[in-house]
């Protein structure tokens, strides 16, 4: 069992390495858009789960998930040597790809929220004309005879 921090540390460490050889040292033209979005390393720092994500290469493109998730297993081998290179540890950990689910999460939440803002404007322009029930004092006023009296 590793310490967490040191755990926490070579995470993050993994992450530089594996961006860092994908972005410079690995020809796969799959990978050009693969962003390195996570790293978590199990307590006994054998096993390392790299999430990633695949952007678009514009804004109507639909990204490569399959092409990306089938170059980082053919650079498996190559990325894990680099790891134990770049680390030093005594058991290099195993690398496992994970594609991350948070980009879309997020959108699908982008959406909801604006259908959530649409129908908060539909109840306000509605509800423009309506007036309070009730007087518009609603807070009793004392009566002139009382004030007499005293």
């Amino acid at each position: 069992m590793a310490d967490p921090a040191r755990a926490r540390r070579l995470s993050k460490r993994i992450s530089q390495i594996v961006a860092s050889a994908i972005e410079h040292e690995i020809k796969d033209p799959r990978l050009n858009n693969v962003t390195i979005t996570d790293t978590r390393v199990t307590a006994d720092l054998h096993d390392a789960t790299v999430y990633y994500t695949v952007l678009g290469e514009n804004l109507e493109s639909t990204p490569d998930f399959a092409g990306a998730a089938a170059a980082l297993e053919s650079a498996r081998g190559v990325l894990r040597s680099k790891v134990g290179q770049g680390t030093g540890v005594r058991f290099t950990p195993t690398l496992t790809f994970v594609a991350d689910t948070i980009p879309e999460t997020a959108h699908q939440i982008e959406v909801l929220l604006a259908k959530a803002r649409e129908a908060d404007a539909e109840v306000a322009r509605r509800s423009s004309g309506a007036r309070h029930a009730g007087d518009p004092d609603p807070y009793r006023a004392p009566r002139e005879d009382e004030e007499d009296e005293d």
